[in-house]
């Protein structure tokens, strides 16, 4: 900020400024919240920072001149007045997005999320495979399993979509209660809050858990996988950066000699939370690409 903004910021934050609850927002007031709202949109992360932070406490002083004054007087606002409320509370709004950041915590997760990225790989090098984008709508992991379908030729292409993977798991579970009942949360077991049981979930909680899967964009995760491996009689293995670095879920006790659908499991992928990719054969195009990025990484 230059000089000059940099003594406005002082005095309309300062505790002598803040403490007159009589005070009008001055033009000066004004100038200096229409330049930092401006600055919100620089490309430097720092003047964004800087902007964010002197806007948050603009609105809080702003808030409490408004509290001290509310007991004793009612002032019935004009035009000027309306419109200033209206450009606090949408700084406020815009401040928060960009407000300052753990940059400690975010390279944490960026290194976290690199790792993963790197285990993942490492593990579909070997098995002469390569992550296929799904993307991150809530259906990702019926997505991705429909795309295994269609590959391995057990869902014809023009059903291979989460609608129908979704409908499938959701009337699996459903036809099998006592396989899936003691892993599902119940809203009243252990899993609720402040929960005194570990019921399982009733009868009309079972059912509407299997519609929410059927007709909703509920996130799938272990329960799902399971029932999608034995209604399709497939083994579905899911690679993932942890340990271990492939779980299997298989539709029956014997181990599988037969076709195998493989899906990516991201903890880190998205800022949204976990993440779901299917995994395809590498094409001869894909396998020199990834040579020539290994040379020159």
């Amino acid at each position: 900020m230059a000089g000059s903004k940099k003594n406005k910021t002082k005095k309309v934050v300062s505790p002598s400024h803040s403490s007159m609850p009589d005070q009008p927002q001055t033009g000066e007031d004004n100038e200096l919240m229409d330049d930092l709202l401006a600055e919100l949109n620089s490309r430097n992360q720092t003047v964004q920072q800087e902007s964010a932070t002197v806007l948050l406490e603009m609105q809080e002083n702003q808030d409490n001149i408004v509290r001290d004054k509310a007991p004793w007087t009612k002032r019935k606002q004009d035009s000027r007045s309306r419109h200033e409320a209206r450009q606090a509370r949408k700084a406020a709004v815009l401040a928060q997005n960009h407000a300052p950041i753990d940059l400690e915590a975010d390279a944490r997760l960026a290194r976290e999320a690199k790792e993963e990225e790197v285990s993942i790989k490492e593990t579909c090098d070997k098995l002469g495979v390569q992550t296929h984008e799904i993307p991150p709508d809530g259906h990702c992991l019926f997505s991705a399993v429909a795309d295994q379908l269609a590959l391995l030729n057990i869902l014809p292409p023009a059903q291979a979509n989460y609608v129908t993977v979704r409908a499938a798991a959701s009337n699996f579970i459903y036809t099998h209660p006592d396989d899936f009942l003691p892993f599902l949360p119940s809203a009243f077991g252990e899993d609720g809050v402040g929960a005194t049981n570990a019921g399982l979930v009733t009868p009309r909680q079972f059912e509407q858990y299997c519609m929410t899967i059927k007709d909703t964009g509920a996130w799938g995760g272990e329960p799902e996988i399971l029932a999608l491996s034995r209604a399709y009689n497939v083994p579905i293995h899911v690679i993932q950066g942890g340990v271990p670095k492939i779980v299997e879920h298989n539709p029956g006790p014997s181990p599988w000699s037969g076709k195998v659908a493989r899906i990516s499991f991201h903890r880190r992928m998205y800022g949204l939370g976990e993440h779901y990719n299917s995994v395809r054969p590498k094409t001869a195009i894909s396998q020199v690409a990834g040579k020539i990025q290994s040379a020159f990484s």
